[in-house]
Order: structure tokens, then sequence, then C-alpha cells
């Protein structure tokens, strides 16, 4: 499928910073990592916003779900390592002309935030990035509307499950592939993810996959050296 599997940082680096963190983010971005994944929600005001769960709770130091808060409201909160949660303006400006591809999921599996994917594709429209950005989701609709939005981007379903045909099932929808939990022998191009176990990471390698998504994007690159 591909000559070498890119390694895309999940929520960042978590496993040394606090997940979905600038300072994640920057320290991926200054150490060459291939790509970073992360997931957006629409605060009240309709602002996107960088942050893996629906609720705040388990992150910082408040309670309650992203869409309770406006922006303003939501800087008063604060991650573990004490920053604030972050736009998704500001995660691509530090990103800027680095070559390194986004992964945004849209986190529509839970919670409706209507208009979400004109906001984030007309947002990520106006930065020149250097890679073409992959957008996700567990929701199929909402892939749907991005097409009619924007049929030019690269959409990949996000799903636990095997999916039967599933070559079939992408040029149906017109995907770019799928992002996988567990690695199928299809002909398509996948992505897996949240990949940690060394031997795992290795094998997946060897499989010649797009991308791995893991929490340890370090400890995924030594195993590709040593592999090359």
């Amino acid at each position: 499928m591909t000559e070498q599997t890119l390694i895309f940082g999940h929520r960042g680096f978590p496993a040394k910073y606090a997940e979905n963190s600038l300072e994640g983010f920057h320290y991926a971005i200054e150490h060459h990592i291939d790509g970073l994944e992360f997931d957006v929600h629409l605060t009240k005001d309709n602002i996107p916003v960088v942050l893996h769960d629906e609720t705040v709770d388990r992150t910082t130091n408040e309670k309650g779900e992203i869409r309770s808060f406006s922006l303003s409201e939501l800087r008063e909160l604060k991650l573990e390592n004490g920053e604030s949660i972050p736009t998704l303006k500001e995660v691509l400006e530090l990103v800027g002309t680095s070559p390194v591809q986004l992964n945004i999921e849209l986190k529509t599996d839970k919670m409706n935030y209507p208009g979400i994917e004109k906001i984030v594709l007309d947002m990520v429209k106006s930065y020149d990035l250097d890679k073409p950005v992959v957008y996700s989701s567990f929701n199929l609709d909402t892939l749907k509307r991005c097409k009619k939005i924007d049929d030019s981007q690269l959409y990949c379903w996000l799903t636990m499950h095997k999916v039967p045909e599933a070559a079939l099932f992408v040029k149906k929808l017109g995907l770019s592939g799928l992002h996988l939990h567990h690695y199928q022998k299809d002909d398509i191009l996948q992505r897996i993810w949240t990949v940690n176990d060394s031997f795992k990471i290795k094998k997946l390698f060897s499989q010649q996959v797009a991308g791995i998504i893991t929490d340890n994007f370090e400890k995924a690159f030594k195993i590709r050296e040593k592999m090359l």
C-alpha cells in the first residue's frame, strides 16, 4: 500500500505531555513527527476547539459539556499542564507550513454540532498547510456532509468493526480510506488506531499500512528506524 508507514501522534504526545495540549503538539512538530491526530468540537458560540471528550470532566479542573461553554468561559479551564484548551485556529497556526499531516476527527458520533463540517473545512482552507488534511469521523453522515461541501478533500471513516467488502465500501462512498482499530487484509488505504504495543507496531509496519496512530511516536520512530 505504501513505501513507509506514517506515524501520527494520537492527541499529540500523551506519553509525555498533556493530551491535546499545544505543548505536546509543539514537541511533536519540533521532533519531526509525520502527522498529528486530534479531535474537534464546537463551543456554545461555534468556535472549533481541540479536545477528545465531549465533556471537560476528565482533562480539566471543571465539569460540563464543551457545547455548554462559550470560548471565553472555556479559556478559564486548565489542562493538567496549566494550559487552556486550544482552539483549532491555534493548532493550525502552530503547525504552519511544517511538513506534518493533520488528521482532524470531527467528534459528532455522540454530540450534534450543527454546522461543524463547514466551520472546520472553511477554517482549515484559510491556512497554507504543507500536507493535505485527513478528515475522519465515526459518523458517516458527517463525512457525507463534508463531501457535499468540498468533494476534493480526504475523508476516512473511523470504525471499531470489520468492514465487509471494504474496497467496494470506500469506493461507493468516495472515501480515501478507513481508520480501523484492527488491520484488515484488504487493498485499501488504512490507518490503524491507537497502537502502543511494540509487537503490534512492528507488525503493522511489516503490513505496510498507510499510517499508525499512537500515543508514543518516539517509540514508533525507533521501531521503524530499526526495521528500515
